[in-house]
């Protein structure tokens, strides 16, 4: 018996990488050296369209081999056949995670869980500890079954919690592209009061770029948001495109901000960064990159740590996204598929 118990240990051991590891259900990075050890951030992806799927796990690893955070990263998961599958908008394994975590990023679309799986969510929010949200995550929810939580869906109509988690934690929901989808692109220009934020170090007007489109948002932000990047709209798809003219940059919308959150029924505040940029595409862009790694110091409380010159956004290993739209995730895929190499650099 114990000789058995042993060769399946060894076996395990042999199959797993150093540097990641977990179940088939997620994916589980351990921290390399670095300002981040000893937190944990788990990182959610779930959205039809932005790839976020493919996002998350290369931030994931940006952060634990270049700055020394565990990361969990959850996935949309076919419950059948165990691959990722975004467009199963009622499977997110692995939640529970969460307890630990010291910052959740999310990135989901319009997902209706259940009720074992929004109550992690909701228990993290109640805690007061900070966010992150990305593109979609504006939408994140829209929760057809449960009542329990249906305020947090996108378009949650009651008067406490209107709009639900999108307008009330991130602070804006789903409202409209501004730009437009597909032909024109982002330039972020930093905001001229955000200048000196810690998420602005290290980043001149034009290194935050993605192919994805500007979001509208309403203005002036809710409450004590304060914009950190403007979203220049580009006329065409390209970095070096020239702005658009007329009413779509003037205003400028702002695709990056920060706010506090806090639940009314007894919750903490906590600190929130929101962009409506992050499809997996966006993060080519190192600026986009820098930004997103500078918002994690900031968000956990470490922005003294974030150097002059901006905090290290290197990819990890070979990142080849697949371009946003319906339908076109890679079939077939398993969280462990993402598991970082420990010889990648």
């Amino acid at each position: 018996m114990v000789a058995c118990l042993l060769s399946i240990l060894v076996a395990a051991v042999l199959l797993a990488s150093p540097a990641s590891t977990g179940s088939d259900r997620w994916l589980h990075l351990e921290a390399g050296d670095g300002p981040g050890a000893g937190r944990h951030v788990v990182l959610v992806s779930g959205d039809e369209e932005y790839r976020s799927e493919e996002a998350l796990p290369q931030l994931a690893k940006i952060l634990a081999r270049r700055h020394g955070f565990t990361c969990t990263v959850l996935f949309a998961i076919d419950p059948e056949s165990g691959t990722i599958d975004p467009e199963n908008r009622t499977n997110i394994p692995g939640l529970d995670a969460l307890v630990s975590a010291d910052l959740m990023i999310i990135a989901t679309r319009f997902r209706d869980l259940p009720d074992d799986q929004m109550a992690a969510v909701h228990a993290y929010l109640r805690s007061g500890r900070p966010v992150i949200g990305l593109r979609t995550a504006t939408h994140a929810f829209s929760l057809e079954k449960s009542a329990t939580y249906r305020r947090y869906s996108w378009n949650f109509d009651g008067p406490e919690f209107t709009q639900g988690f999108g307008r009330q934690i991130l602070g804006e929901t789903w409202i409209a592209h501004h730009g437009h989808h597909g032909h024109e692109s982002t330039r972020g220009l930093l905001a001229p009061a955000a200048r000196d934020h810690p998420i602005a170090r290290g980043l001149h007007d034009g290194d935050v770029w993605g192919p994805t489109d500007v979001y509208t948002v309403r203005l002036p932000l809710t409450g004590d948001a304060q914009p950190i990047v403007l979203g220049q709209v580009l006329a065409g798809m390209d970095p070096d495109d020239v702005p658009v003219t007329g009413e779509k940059n003037d205003p400028v919308m702002p695709v990056a901000w920060t706010r506090t959150y806090r639940l009314a029924d007894g919750g903490r505040p906590g600190r929130v960064f929101t962009t409506t940029m992050g499809a997996a595409t966006d993060l080519l862009a190192a600026g986009t990159r820098r930004m997103l790694v500078n918002a994690v110091y900031w968000a956990v409380g470490m922005e003294d740590q974030i150097p002059a010159d901006g905090t290290d956004a290197r990819l990890v290993g070979t990142y080849e996204p697949t371009p946003f739209g319906f339908g076109r995730h890679r079939p077939g895929v398993r969280p462990r598929d993402h598991a970082m190499d420990p010889e990648d650099q």
